[in-house]
């Protein structure tokens, strides 16, 4: 289907903005503009406050069963238009086709599990100390309209996380997608709008995103904040809100770790990291990025993965057979030029890849990097793109610390046949996702979330609604 330009949503309608501003959609794979996309200006926010604030009013006091029949309707439409929704996708970000459509049939489970979850939000009874006539309660009430910002590698999903577990737990939310992938987003807010969600419950706007979160985080109708995005963004938004006592969810950057001792299944290990690594290009949070290699191995590890990424096919994500699309933007093979050549200058082996491929889009060979000193600026940085950097080791102990080194711990991943080993490092490694000889496979019933640099809170399991919940004591004494 054709691209289409995307509105803001308001207060249960789709709308201009006050100013009539607009900007650019581009397609990663020709460099060409697709779309437009509004540009909200702060008429239009104070706009989204208010029907924000009217719709938690009314979205709370309904009841979970009336909240979760809604949800899961969405749910059921954006099944019904996945075909329809994953172009769309595909054309501003670049993935290819079918990860597209995997990410907007996944958006559906993860809506109908939060849609289920919502109605195990209890309380308690707590025995009083002084006398049987004395009810003490423990009540869990959402905590009240929801800022949240999401990046555009995800276009789908990291919206979806955070509107799922809100609106389960009863708040309403102002979603700030990004500019870059608007469609994505437009459409699973449409299946929420018609599916029936009332007005003011479920608003989408775009813009400058520090203008937007400048405004948005200290004004008083937002009572959480939940981000996903760089580290030293989230700091920023993370103390924009400490400074007003807003309730914070924060999935920040990550640099994981890959173990691969001794005895690992070497054909296995890649098998899954490489379909990891190479997924949306590279450009996901959990991708698997330094990789530390027994030196037994290393060398069997490194051509078997060589050999894989030589076979991959790269190309506009429309086009069938495609298995990696390009890059986001111009900025990004930048980036992979730089840590490409900064690693080689250092001693890193070029083993294949680390070239852009044709002038137009923004298309980059996969690129796997043996020998990588732990020097080399993609030890230390996220690359965030399809280059793996291997490094040998010579005791798990050894592995261990350097993978802790960094002060990053969103996911990790591990290959070994032993249990002392697997026990180890679930036990010694710094991350708040680990696969053990498998690749990842997050799921909504699961936390998801990280230590450390990489945030605080989950976007995943029954721990994600807490975030969107106050939890108060009421004690009544009866007369």
């Amino acid at each position: 289907m054709g691209y289409v330009d995307t509105q803001l949503f308001i207060n249960g309608k789709w709308q201009e903005p006050a100013e009539g501003k607009s900007l650019p959609v581009v397609n990663p794979a020709t460099g060409k503009e697709i779309g437009r996309v509004a540009h909200a200006g702060r008429a239009d926010l104070d706009h989204a406050l208010a029907a924000a604030q009217k719709g938690f009013e009314l979205w709370r006091d309904m009841v979970p069963a009336e909240r979760s029949k809604i949800m899961r309707k969405a749910a059921a439409l954006i099944r019904e238009r996945a075909g329809d929704i994953a172009p769309l996708l595909t054309q501003e970000q670049g993935k290819p086709l079918v990860e597209a459509k995997g990410e907007t049939l996944a958006a559906a489970d993860i809506i109908e599990w939060f849609a289920e979850e919502g109605f195990r939000v209890y309380g308690r009874l707590v025995p009083s100390r002084m006398n049987n006539s004395i009810r003490q309660m423990v009540l869990k009430d959402p905590v009240g309209p929801v800022a949240a910002f999401t990046p555009w590698n995800f276009p789908i999903n990291q919206v979806v996380r955070k509107v799922g577990a809100g609106l389960a737990a009863g708040c309403s939310m102002l979603v700030k997608a990004p500019e870059e992938t608007p469609a994505a987003p437009a459409a699973l807010v449409k299946a929420f709008a018609d599916a029936g969600i009332p007005p003011g419950v479920l608003q989408l706007v775009y813009g400058t995103p520090a203008e937007i979160s400048s405004y948005l985080i200290p004004h008083p109708v937002i009572r959480k904040v939940t981000f996903t995005g760089s580290i030293p963004v989230g700091k920023m938004l993370a103390a924009l809100a400490g400074q007003h006592m807003k309730r914070v969810t924060m999935e920040l950057g990550g640099h994981a770790p890959v173990i691969v001792c001794e005895d690992a299944d070497i054909a296995l290990a890649v098998k899954a990291v490489a379909a990891a690594k190479f997924r949306n290009a590279g450009q996901v949070c959990i991708s698997p990025t330094r990789f530390l290699v027994h030196k037994s191995i290393a060398g069997d590890f490194a051509q078997a993965l060589t050999a894989h990424a030589k076979g991959l096919k790269v190309g506009d994500g429309l086009t069938e057979g495609t298995q990696m699309g390009p890059l986001a933007n111009p900025r990004r093979i930048d980036a992979m030029t730089s840590f490409t050549e900064d690693a080689v200058k250092k001693g890193a082996k070029l083993l294949t890849g680390g070239q852009r491929i044709g002038s137009a889009g923004n298309f980059w060979q996969p690129t796997i990097l043996a020998d990588v000193p732990r020097e080399a600026r993609i030890f230390n940085d996220e690359p965030f793109g399809p280059v793996a950097a291997i490094q040998p080791f010579e005791t798990l102990e050894a592995a261990l610390t350097e993978a802790n080194r960094l002060p990053i711990g969103l996911a990790g991943y591990a290959f070994t046949k032993s249990l002392k080993n697997s026990d180890l490092i679930a036990r010694r490694l710094e991350v708040g996702m680990l696969w053990i000889n498998m690749p990842a496979m997050p799921s909504a019933e699961m936390p998801f979330g990280g230590v450390k640099d990489s945030g605080y809170g989950s976007e995943g399991g029954p721990e994600a609604l807490e975030a969107y919940l106050n939890s108060r004591a009421i004690a009544i004494a009866n007369a």
